[in-house]
C-alpha cells in the first residue's frame, strides 16, 4: 500500500529541506536519502565504539 502521510514541520525546518532539494526530487526522496545516511552513520559509529572497547579475536578461514 502507498499510502501518503502529512507532518507538520515549522517553516525553517521546510526551507532547510527546500534547499537540500536536488531538482526534481520529491521531499519523499530526499527524507529516504536522509534515513539511509543516518543508517550508514550509526554504523560506522557502532563499529568505531566496539573497536575501541571490546576485545576482538581473528577468525581463522
Amino acid at each position: 500500500m502507498n499510502a501518503t502521510k502529512r507532518i507538520v514541520v515549522k517553516e525553517e525546518v521546510w526551507a532547510a529541506l527546500s534547499s537540500m532539494r536536488e531538482p526534481g526530487m520529491t521531499y519523499s526522496e530526499l527524507i529516504e536519502e536522509m534515513i539511509e545516511h543516518e543508517k550508514k552513520r550509526r554504523l560506522v559509529e557502532d563499529i568505531k565504539r566496539i573497536q575501541e572497547t571490546e576485545e576482538l579475536v581473528e577468525i581463522p578461514l
